[in-house]
């Protein structure tokens, strides 16, 4: 997890090439917002863009936050999956 001023993100890199990525918004100390998520062609369809999403749903349980899932990719699986509805902004 990488921050920097109210933007942050989380990576999987491979041979130093940044290949999956997932950004966030902070709106608040308690509410970001899940902006976008990018996988690369060499990992499509190997669930690495729900790797990612897991990573930041245990980090939001750890700290206490909630997310406001304003990309495609998070927003389908915060509907798919009622297990990670947790972190969900009221």
């Amino acid at each position: 997890r990488e921050s920097q001023g109210h933007r942050s993100r989380v990576c999987r890199t491979q041979c130093r090439k940044r290949v999956a990525e997932m950004t966030f918004s902070r709106v608040n100390e308690q509410k970001f917002i899940i902006d976008h998520t990018e996988v690369d062609d060499s990992l499509r369809g190997q669930g690495a863009g729900r790797k990612l999403l897991d990573f930041a749903v245990a980090w939001a349980r750890e700290h206490g936050v909630t997310y406001l899932p304003l990309c495609p990719f998070a927003k389908a699986q915060f509907e798919k999956d009622p297990s990670i509805r947790d972190v969900l902004s009221a």
